[in-house]
């Protein structure tokens, strides 16, 4: 504990220049700086399984304080290795780090989970399970359309019997059927892994079909290394082989409007991030973007007919974000530093504050973000190698953040005592970060400590009365 609070203070100063004093003199307990503590509340005091005090800087003060936050294991969503966290825009919390989804309506006090049926949609092929002794190592993503709709996906590796065959399932909530549907897809890469989901923004008429939006869902092992595409869905359930284009080609050029901060975008934009390994993100007009595709920094737009665009917008990075105020917010990864970048003006303008932990970490080994514009507010998570040896989980909140992007608060996820590294082979993993915001602007963030053998995730019950 003691070391982890010099590397508090350290990284506080690091942060704040001169936030442990300037030689101004304080006179009386009155004139101290009121601390933020006093405008939080308890948002749920309905007892937790789990609940974990966790140590939080306030930044402004350099107060620290416990708040609690109700933890939850592999058992509710994850597997070996990971959670993937999503929220609904009724409060849901989603989880499809293991081979179904699973969900809380109630911020974890009760968890469901989706199996498929015995009959499948009539498009669709038989359930086929997983082969004995293989069960649990299914993964996938899961994320909420502007129109309600839940897409998803799992990836079932070689369940195919002596035949090794990778299996993908569709899984899709139909908010106007208020049903889960479920397909089983042949047409895949040969080698899955995880996968990466987001929508594009309809109405979608294509070569694939027409729909209100489209589903793409890339795999992490053949996007990062090879650029080899995805698979492409207009209605959740059948999906296609979709080819990217080439970084180093020349594409149609296309003109985009990004500019949404002028208009009245529904809550639906604080919940439908993607993953930022999918890096990409909607467009409220339609299509889907990517930031810094192209060799020449260029970026990349799939438009509504499910084709390929060349947009001469230059981002300040390829991991961006579009909440329901029309900000876009982008991170950058450079070393043992990450930077928020902020445009409110459809990425003509950039302001920015620069997270620099090289005091502390030795490397930055995970990290995710999130922006929340109903409660003007970003949140950036990161696992970091300490320069101690562990890893140690991070939460930052910047509250108000359309008028400052520093963080208010610094909060440790867990113990911070557990070296763990992503990847196949490795004895004790944890393979990314995963983040998620529920709409009455509590976080969801997956951790990993050595209080369990798998990576925890925790819901925060702490938060500023409105």
């Amino acid at each position: 504990m003691r070391r982890q609070l010099l590397a508090m203070f350290v990284l506080c100063s690091m942060l704040l220049a001169g936030c442990f004093g300037s030689g101004e003199s304080v006179v009386g307990e009155d004139t101290q700086p009121r601390s933020m503590w006093e405008d939080y509340t308890l948002i749920d005091e309905q007892g937790h399984e789990t609940p974990k005090d966790f140590m939080t800087l306030d930044l402004q003060t350099n107060k620290s304080t416990n708040m609690t936050w109700a933890v939850f294991d592999a058992s509710k969503g994850g597997n070996c290795c990971e959670h993937y966290l999503a929220t609904s825009i009724d409060g849901s919390i989603l989880n499809i780090g293991g081979e179904y989804p699973v969900w809380s309506v109630d911020r974890g006090h009760e968890w469901d989970t989706w199996m498929p049926g015995v009959t499948p949609d009539l498009q669709c092929r038989t359930f086929v399970p997983t082969n004995p002794g293989q069960e649990g190592l299914g993964e996938g993503s899961i994320v909420q359309a502007t129109n309600g709709d839940i897409i998803s996906m799992s990836w079932f590796p070689y369940a195919g019997g002596d035949l090794k065959i990778d299996k993908f399932y569709a899984i899709l909530y139909d908010q106007s059927e208020m049903e889960w549907k479920w397909c089983y897809n042949r047409i895949t890469e040969p080698f899955y892994d995880r996968s990466w989901q987001v929508e594009v923004v309809g109405p979608i008429s294509s070569s694939f079909g027409d729909g209100e939006w489209a589903s793409l869902v890339v795999s992490n092992f053949w996007h990062q290394t090879q650029n080899a595409g995805g698979q492409i869905s207009v209605d959740g359930l059948n999906y296609y082989p979709i080819q990217f284009p080439g970084r180093g080609t020349s594409q149609p050029s296309i003109d985009v409007n990004l500019d949404f901060t002028n208009d009245t975008l529904d809550s639906y934009w604080d919940v439908n991030k993607p993953h930022k390994e999918m890096r990409a993100f909607a467009v409220p007009s339609g299509g889907l973007l990517f930031p810094q595709y192209f060799d020449n920094g260029n970026a990349a737009f799939l438009d509504t007919t499910l084709s390929w665009n060349e947009l001469a917008v230059q981002f300040p990075s390829e991991y961006c974000h579009l909440d329901s105020t029309g900000s876009i917010h982008c991170v950058d990864n450079s070393g043992n530093m990450l930077t928020h970048y902020l445009s409110r003006d459809g990425a003509m303008t950039w302001t920015n504050h620069t997270y620099d932990m090289s005091s502390v970490a030795s490397g930055i080994e995970e990290w995710e973000f999130q922006g929340n514009g109903k409660h003007d507010l970003f949140v950036l998570n990161v696992r970091y190698q300490s320069s101690e040896g562990p890893d140690v989980d991070v939460v930052y909140h910047t509250r108000d953040y359309s008028k400052d992007l520093s963080p208010d608060t610094l909060t440790y996820i867990g113990q911070g005592d557990l070296d763990s590294t992503s990847g196949a082979g490795n004895d004790i993993r944890f393979d990314f970060a995963s983040l998620a915001i529920l709409p009455d602007g509590g976080v969801v963030v997956a951790y990993h400590d050595s209080t369990d053998v798998d990576p925890l995730f925790a819901v925060e019950l702490h938060l500023p009365e409105v």
